[in-house]
């Protein structure tokens, strides 16, 4: 819960932990303490003026991050970075519902978050879920240190068949096919 005195900004595309550190210092070689850099967004322990906030945005650009204003777009990129966060990061947490993740961390009905986000990003969150799934298999793939199976069980996925099956849809490769080629067939997960 925020204090009267501090204030969030939420920034586009910042969506891993090198994201995390690269906006931290950046703000902090301008002279800021942020109280907390997390996933898209950065808690300062008071208000900006609007020159700080311009001056945050210009500094932003060049690293591909977007200090974003509108209130639906700020929901939009804290759904994603919390599906992120699932699906990267949590992999226990994997079978858990989505739609219960999800409300449980924002607070709002998933019905509200799933039309917001089907309107905004012409995909529905399960699809983006299922992407985001495919890019850590493709990950765990390049890795070689797990099976195919243990890939199947830590993503869950009923086994190695349902796997295959979506990330032949998603990719255009089966995974073992994808595996041999050793091409660089990741997507930066800002571009998914």
């Amino acid at each position: 819960m925020l204090s009267d005195q501090q204030e969030i900004i939420y920034i586009k595309n910042m969506v891993c932990p090198h994201c995390i550190m690269v906006v931290r210092d950046q703000l902090v070689k301008m002279g800021f303490r942020p109280s907390q850099v997390n996933l898209g967004e950065v808690i300062f322990p008071e208000p900006l003026s609007a020159v700080q906030r311009e001056k945050i945005a210009r500094m932003l650009l060049p690293f591909g991050f977007k200090l974003m204003d509108d209130k639906r777009k700020q929901l939009i990129e804290k759904i994603k970075n919390t599906v992120i966060e699932l699906v990267h990061r949590n992999n226990s947490l994997l079978k858990v519902n989505l739609s219960d993740y999800l409300t449980e961390k924002l607070p709002y009905s998933y019905t509200y978050l799933s039309n917001l986000f089907s309107e905004i990003e012409n995909i529905t969150i399960e699809k983006y879920f299922i992407a985001q799934k495919i890019e850590r298999a493709k990950e765990l793939l390049v890795y070689n240190e797990l099976t195919l199976n243990q890939i199947a069980d830590l993503l869950n996925y009923s086994g190695v068949a349902h796997l295959s099956a979506q990330f032949k849809k998603v990719t255009g490769l089966t995974p073992s096919h994808f595996k041999k080629i050793k091409e660089n067939r990741r997507k930066p997960l800002d571009q998914l």
